[in-house]
């Protein structure tokens, strides 16, 4: 089994999914008491918030791609960063490393591909929706990504930073998400990205009536097939 290289706590709500998800992955696989072999880095988010807000990626850039070399240098096998706003950092990291980087929106792509999906909804922060370090990975593959109008768009941004990073779940919210994505199928997408992993939290497959991509649980899997060399 490979060693899987962790940079999480972007939030630690989001960064413990993905740890419970793979380890329950490598035990599906391995059965018995088989769990994966991974090395964290978590953050303060208030950190890396304070970066977003600031707009100052170059900083954010370095800090993680310093953390993804020590996690190289102890051990990992390959580096997985547990979030998708800080993706916008991808290539400093990839430069930082020589072990396999897995992207998050590859992972994405792929399964909405394989879904037969060729319009789909981005939900996200600001960030993500609006930038084209995520939005331009899909529309590479061929995808054609819908994001949200205002004001749902703020509104998708402001409740995952006011409450899901907080571990706040609130059925009002969810209901504001499935309004938005109500007005995103009527716009002709045939699936949903839950492109911030914190939203996975708030909604699920089971709410929708087309396709949901789960991005952290789709990153997850991945990397899980990595670490077995499933293929």
């Amino acid at each position: 089994m490979k060693t899987i290289g962790l940079l999480g706590g972007m939030s630690w709500e989001s960064s413990i999914e993905y740890e419970r998800l793979i380890n329950e992955g490598v035990r599906a696989v391995r059965g018995g008491t088989a769990s994966a072999d991974l090395i964290v880095r978590s953050y303060d988010f208030a950190t890396i918030e304070a970066f977003q807000e600031a707009g100052d990626w170059e900083t954010a850039g370095e800090l993680l791609a310093t953390d993804a070399r020590r996690l190289q240098d102890v051990g990992a096998d390959l580096i997985l960063l547990c979030t998708n706003t800080m993706h916008v950092v991808a290539p400093a990291i990839e430069a930082a490393i020589t072990v396999p980087f897995l992207h998050l929106a590859d992972a994405t792509a792929d399964a909405v591909l394989a879904a037969g999906v060729d319009t789909v909804a981005l939900l996200g922060t600001r960030y993500t929706m609006e930038q084209d370090f995520y939005r331009g990975r899909l529309t590479d593959r061929g995808l054609t990504v819908v994001v949200p109008d205002e004001p749902d768009l703020t509104t998708v941004h402001d409740v995952i930073y006011e409450e899901l990073v907080r571990g706040v779940v609130d059925a009002r919210s969810k209901q504001r998400y499935l309004d938005v994505i109500d007005r995103l199928l009527a716009r002709g997408v045939g699936g949903v990205i839950a492109g911030c992993t914190e939203i996975e939290l708030l909604v699920t497959a089971d709410d929708l009536t087309v396709p949901y991509f789960p991005t952290a649980r789709l990153h997850a899997d991945a990397a899980v097939r990595a670490a077995l060399d499933l293929g």
